[in-house]
């Protein structure tokens, strides 16, 4: 099959996050040299394989929410669906390894909101029904603007939008931009007119009344080669305890009749069986 890349780097010091990973790269000539030193008791001249050289390594400081990576419910809340919120590490992985939807809001403006209409609209556009445990990815363009401020200038989706994709039986949703909600600026801009504190992270907070996960900060879903008929794959880095997970989301693309029909007779989807226009 063919694999995509949907997935955008952790990067030091990355203009696209606001709280600043830091990566500290340890290399053959020096650190990574004497701490071989150290822990086999050699010279560099020890070391005949490499020609005197160590090991490379990084050392990383980032929050779990840093690159592209996958939202457990316990980043929304304490509980879901009345039920302690689970951690990324409690998830269960058919979550993350399933047939994949892309919806395509380009069309949006930044701070838009997309809606229930919109997604239905979408669906009825590409002639797709959601099936259980789908995992459907919002195409918004911001990917195209990673490291500059432009980036953080985006739709999202609202809380009645997460309601109705779980309502059809998604457990993931997806995002090529920096959050499932609509930016911060246009969340606080709205909660300063009107007052009203349900205009801050509903989407999220929607996680409270449904068990979902999201991902965010995907990239490349203008690789796709159509809407339906591809595998997301997306498991999280198990992290104990965490509330979200690094992960290196790619799509896989069946590239021969034999392989749909394989894929459609694995996951029951008849978006596999003929080849996507």
């Amino acid at each position: 099959m063919q694999l995509i890349d949907l997935s955008v780097p952790l990067e030091d010091g990355a203009v696209s996050e606001p709280l600043k990973p830091r990566i500290r790269y340890v290399t053959h000539e020096a650190e990574g040299l004497s701490q071989m030193q150290q822990f086999f008791g050699v010279t560099a001249e020890d070391l005949a394989w490499s020609g005197g050289k160590g090991w490379a390594i990084e050392e990383i400081q980032a929050i779990t929410h840093t690159g592209t990576h996958v939202d457990a419910p316990w980043h929304y809340a304490p509980t879901s669906e009345g039920k302690p919120a689970r951690t990324i590490d409690e998830l269960p992985l058919d979550w993350f390894f399933a047939p994949g939807v892309r919806l395509d809001f380009r069309h949006r403006a930044a701070g838009e909101l997309i809606t229930v209409d919109d997604l239905k609209q979408a669906l009825d556009g590409i002639g797709h029904t959601l099936r259980e445990r789908e995992i459907v990815l919002l195409q918004t363009g911001a990917d195209a603007r990673l490291n500059s401020e432009a980036y953080f200038q985006q739709p999202g989706l609202g809380r009645d939008g997460v309601l109705w994709l779980t309502d059809q039986g998604v457990r993931v949703i997806g995002i090529d931009a920096y959050t499932l909600d609509r930016p911060f600026a246009s969340m606080v801009a709205e909660f300063r007119q009107t007052g009203d504190g349900r205009a801050i992270w509903p989407a999220h907070f929607a996680g409270i009344d449904r068990e979902y996960c999201q991902i965010e900060k995907l990239a490349g879903l203008d690789q796709l080669p159509s809407a339906t008929g591809f595998l997301v794959s997306c498991a999280p880095v198990k992290i104990a305890r965490a509330s979200a997970g690094w992960c290196r989301a790619f799509a896989l693309v069946p590239e021969t009749d034999a392989e749909r029909k394989l894929l459609a007779a694995q996951f029951g989807r008849a978006s596999f069986a003929e080849k996507s226009e």
